[in-house]
């Protein structure tokens, strides 16, 4: 079992190297498994992946990312002058080309910036709302019981690009032809696909026409090491370049959109993308044993977090042993009353009355920590009465100012719609679905408005001061990410990137804002390296038990350290990125 330590006394005399010494880890007790040398990866390693790296540290500048070629991209445009704002959004346009089935234009962003200038946080929510000619009525009337999940009728207006247009207006410095001049050559010129990525970069011709002609070229399914080039998103790129955020909303590219909409079934219209705007917003927190936890408010989930946080608060978890029974029980009870909120309170701030500042609370949290029960799993859970007043990237950036970014930006789904518009390169995000048809649920599908959405990044201050931006993705696994992330490193004095490789849970089946309801208590799988006797114990707890499917999410963190000023990256060994600094 790894030995807890605290990262920073890791850290020893006059350290040059960027990395920190070999970090003790679950992985050293299993070994590791390498099929004959090759370089090819298994299908089903890939899918368990959660092993140990070192934590890099560095003083000037760094990148957490999931993909190597992004990560050196947005470090070359710190050394190039920019700064993490910049990097922020270079290295979301890299994963866009490297990434193009998690993310992309065709999607929404949000994000938390520590702005060393005003020395203070901003929160930026990048999310666009659904089509004005779109509604519970429309839906019923051609039989809906729920939007579909892939398909036009999931389609919201991308808000992606006019969320790197706010970053790099407001607190960007280099030109946005600089910021974006690495996306540019490798979606015009190729790269090679990366093993995790190709893990997912499976298309169905039939089912999937304009997915196919973007993403298989001479109609083959391409593997790890494959060249891919995008010429088309290029050529979007280079169309922003020059004429600006403008051309997606208000020009050819928003024209081209509302085209391939009208010919496919879609509800788009001009109205839709030039009425879209951005917002930037306060960020909400609360304090877990002395360190201040931030997330964005709703229509994402990001206070489901808060909330676990907030009921975890009540009990010694840094007694316990990390991923023991206790522990997990504690924690999975703690997110099934969280997630029972969310289903019911989370939706659009604009259309619905959402009590975020009862619902995080110290007083609600105290009211609701009665009902967990330390000895039992509950089979049945329901919403508290507070006083009414999927797939995805994750990246963080910190710059030798001070300034840091934690990002996170998403399509939803695998390809998200599965949908191409002509000649632009990207897919069409499916974040639509997640309205709910029905009429009494606040998060209800409306005219032009928000849907819910499970992206979150997150940030963590310490009296008044930046310490940790980090995020996990992976849909409605994100709340649940960070909670563990948070009990790895707060209460079990893990380093950030330990916090990442340890092993991990997943509560299923909770009620949604879709509607749905949890039945039965739900179920928990688990990543490899939990020992067979938790399970069993959480079995006997009354939990309900299922295989793990897949790693759980994607995690990426920088923690900060001043005088002198150092940071720590971790980055997730589940993908194919890393941090990397100077």
């Amino acid at each position: 079992m790894m030995k807890r330590r605290s990262f920073l006394k890791l850290v020893g005399g006059s350290c040059a190297s960027a990395l920190l010494g070999r970090n003790s880890s679950f992985a050293e007790s299993y070994g590791t498994n390498m099929a004959g040398g090759s370089v090819f990866t298994g299908r089903e390693v890939s899918r368990h992946r959660n092993q140990n790296r070192s934590t890099v540290v560095c003083q000037n500048g760094i990148v957490c990312s999931g993909q190597p070629l992004a990560s050196m991209a947005g470090v070359d445009i710190l050394k190039a002058g920019g700064n993490a704002i910049d990097a922020a959004i270079c290295v979301n346009a890299m994963m866009s080309v490297v990434a193009p089935m998690m993310c992309g234009p065709g999607g929404d962003l949000f994000a938390i910036v520590w702005n060393a200038k005003e020395q203070k946080l901003f929160g930026l929510n990048a999310s666009g709302r659904s089509p004005y000619g779109w509604s519970i009525d429309a839906a019923r009337k051609m039989g809906l019981t729920e939007i579909p999940l892939y398909g036009p009728l999931s389609w919201s207006v991308p808000g992606c690009v006019s969320g790197w247009a706010a970053l790099h207006k407001r607190m960007g410095r280099l030109k946005m032809a600089k910021v974006l001049e690495a996306a540019i050559y490798y979606a015009r010129e190729g790269f090679p696909i990366s093993p995790v990525i190709a893990s997912r970069w499976h298309i169905d011709t039939k089912k999937d026409p304009t997915l196919a002609r973007a993403f298989m070229p001479d109609g083959k399914q391409l593997r790890f090491g494959d060249i891919f080039k995008n010429p088309d998103l290029a050529w979007l790129f280079e169309i922003i370049t020059r004429d600006g955020a403008d051309a997606f909303y208000k020009g050819q590219i928003a024209e081209r959109i509302v085209k391939f909409s009208r010919s496919h079934g879609g509800r788009f219209s001009i109205r839709d993308f030039r009425d879209h705007t951005v917002d930037w917003i306060d960020p909400v927190s609360a304090n877990y044993r002395g360190y201040d936890v931030w997330e964005l408010p709703p229509n994402g989930q990001g206070i489901a977090a808060l909330q676990i946080l907030n009921l975890l608060e009540h009990f010694d978890i840094g007694s316990m042993k990390p991923n023991s029974a206790e522990h997990l029980h504690l924690f999975i009870e703690a997110k099934k009353l969280a997630f029972e909120d969310r289903a019911v309170y989370y939706a659009d701030m604009d259309f619905a009355s959402v009590p975020v500042k009862q619902l995080i609370s110290k007083e609600y949290a105290r009211g609701r920590v009665k009902l967990i029960n330390p000895k039992r799993a509950a089979q049945k859970v329901v919403p508290g009465k507070p006083t009414v007043s999927s797939d995805t990237i994750y990246l963080t950036t910190a710059d030798k100012e001070g300034n840091m970014v934690s990002l996170i930006q998403s399509i939803y789904q695998l390809w998200g719609s599965h949908f191409v518009p002509d000649g632009l390169g990207f897919c069409l995000q499916d974040r639509g679905q997640l309205f709910s048809l029905d009429p009494n649920d606040l998060n209800k599908l409306e005219p032009h408005k928000r849907p819910f959405h499970t992206i979150i990044p997150a940030f963590v201050t310490k009296d008044s001061r930046p310490v940790f931006s980090f995020g996990v993705m992976g849909g409605d696994f994100q709340p649940q990410g960070h909670a563990q992330v948070l009990m790895n490193i707060i209460d079990f004095k893990m380093s950030p990137q330990q916090a990442g490789d340890q092993p991990r849970v997943e509560h299923y089946e909770s009620s949604t804002p879709t509607g749905k309801k949890m039945v039965g208590g739900g179920s928990v799988a688990f990543e490899r390296y939990i020992p067979e006797a938790v399970k069993q114990k959480l079995a006997d707890m009354g939990h309900k038990i299922v295989p793990a499917k897949k790693a759980f999410g994607g995690y990426q963190g920088i923690w900060r350290k001043e005088n002198p000023r150092r940071y720590f990256g971790g980055s997730d060994p589940r993908k194919d990125g890393y941090a990397i600094g100077y």
